[in-house]
């Protein structure tokens, strides 16, 4: 219960940061769908489907890695030193390729007419890239205070850059068009301001970890990085895989759309990316549990009957995802004002396929430490070359008839794929007594619970009525789970006091 406890623990303080920076980063979502039009929407959205894509790329999995070998006390400090040198050898090298290419790259992901998109792109991932280890050296050393504080900063600052360009600019070249504060500014520059101010969040960022990042010293291990890279090889080509799963769809969408011209088809894009992001809640809480699970994981390997705690961690992480499918998808109609341009709404169709998708990109990352912890992850890259093949050869039949439904789908398909892989495989190499018929069956409960609600949708009650529906059917399923694990609950710290006396 310990090993549960300290989890817990490090997933609320990397949660707390992970999901407050993502949210304020997601309530520019309803401010820019109301600022930019739903193409420009659409070309933002296009450039920040690459960044991920090239991040794999820059950072070529060392953070795991680091993790990995970071344990080895004989190596704690040859680990840092070698992959900080690797990485920013590696990182002048590709940021130079980049900008050199940038007009290329450009007309890849349609936004030809802004080439200068890619350059400032290249030095935020620069900048993200070097902040990555000094990032997770703060995970290790389990100071998730400095973490938090650094990334809510930064996202903070990001916020401020935006409103100022596209808010306050606007206002004073109305009073006063010759006033200094405007000597960076141009109207026409629209969504360059956002990918600016990222830029800027991007150094801050990089600076105010400037201590952690500039503890390494220039002496690099030759043997030990071929151990890192043979190590983490096989992530980069998960980690591409992933991104095609995660964002490639967006750029497959500008690419294969059979809307009547280029500003239907950005129109599309955007639409997609915006509903895309109504899965915040789960997207969020995996995304937290990430930042502490994966080093607790490789610390737990090291104790007694480490697969007990796996199994229980996927319990309480399943049974959490269920609860948040409900909360976004039973309350669609509150959601929907989370994007301002109303003509984004007849997306929102795409939102509870979505969800499960990322469910099952949840369940899949708890899986995924059999093949980090065997030293296997070419399995894992086989595992995510799987969905991304799933991922392109959905999208591309299906696109042209079916718009982003066909991308909804794919990621539905894909994810779904590699969590029922993973599961089988690692369960010959790594068993975790997981209770799979029961985390099963809470899935299908919710996903019923979902459609019980569409029909009483149809009987046409006035919307609160239908809210009082979905909060009954989100209650029941809450019910439910406290009784049929009240012993979990019980057995945890603080809370379970109050089981032992609510629920005897």
């Amino acid at each position: 219960m310990s090993g549960i406890k300290n989890l817990a623990g490090q997933t609320v303080w990397y949660g707390a940061s992970s999901i407050a920076a993502r949210f304020l980063n997601y309530l520019l979502t309803p401010y820019l769908t109301l600022k930019l039009s739903g193409p420009a929407y659409g070309d933002m959205t296009l450039v920040y489907s690459a960044i991920p894509f090239l991040n794999v790329l820059f950072t070529y999995g060392l953070e795991t890695a680091y993790f990995r070998y970071v344990q080895r006390k004989e190596h704690e400090e040859d680990v840092y030193n070698t992959a900080t040198v690797s990485l920013i050898i590696s990182t002048i090298c590709l940021t130079t390729l980049l900008i050199v290419f940038k007009t290329a790259f450009a007309d890849l992901i349609r936004i030809e007419q802004h080439p200068e998109y890619i350059t400032w792109s290249a030095f935020i991932i620069a900048f993200d890239s070097l902040s990555a280890l000094a990032f997770a050296k703060l995970r290790f050393e389990q100071r998730p205070i400095k973490f938090a504080a650094i990334r809510i900063a930064g996202i903070l600052i990001n916020i401020a850059v935006v409103f100022f360009f596209l808010s306050i600019c606007p206002k004073i070249e109305a009073k006063n068009p010759n006033s200094l504060l405007l000597v960076f500014y141009n109207k026409k520059m629209g969504v360059g301001y956002v990918i600016i101010a990222n830029l800027v969040q991007s150094a801050i960022t990089l600076l105010l970890l400037w201590k952690e990042f500039n503890s390494f010293k220039w002496k690099f291990n030759g043997k030990l990085w071929k151990q890192i890279m043979i190590y983490s090889m096989p992530l980069i080509v998960a980690g591409f895989g992933g991104m095609i799963n995660e964002t490639f769809d967006r750029i497959m969408l500008g690419w294969w759309s059979s809307a009547p011209n280029e500003t239907a088809i950005k129109l599309q894009v955007g639409t997609y990316g915006a509903c895309y992001k109504l899965s915040i809640l789960i997207t969020l809480f995996i995304q937290a549990f990430r930042m502490g699970a994966e080093p607790f994981f490789f610390k737990q390997a090291q104790g007694e009957n480490p697969q007990r705690i796996y199994a229980r961690v996927m319990k309480f992480f399943v049974i959490t995802i269920c609860l948040m499918f409900l909360v976004v998808a039973l309350f669609l109609d509150v959601w929907k004002y989370f994007i301002q341009n109303p003509k984004m709404w007849e997306g929102l169709k795409v939102v509870p396929i979505l969800l499960l998708a990322n469910m099952f990109l949840g369940i899949y990352y708890n899986l995924s430490i059999w093949y980090k912890l065997t030293n296997k992850t070419m399995a894992g890259a086989w595992i995510t070359i799987i969905g991304a093949v799933i991922t392109i050869i959905i999208n591309y039949l299906f696109i042209p008839k079916f718009g982003y439904m066909a991308c909804a789908w794919g990621t539905f398909f894909c994810y779904g794929s590699m969590m029922v892989i993973s599961f089988a495989w690692g369960q010959k190499e790594y068993r975790v007594p997981y209770a799979w018929k029961k985390l099963l069956a809470y899935i299908v409960v919710v996903v019923l619970l979902y459609f019980v609600h569409l029909l009483f949708l149809q009987l046409d009650f006035n919307r609160w009525i239908n809210r009082a529906a979905a909060v009954l059917l989100t209650g029941s399923f809450l019910v439910l789970i406290l009784n049929v694990e009240k012993r979990e609950f019980r057995r945890l710290p603080l809370v379970g006091r109050f089981f032992n006396s609510k629920l005897t």
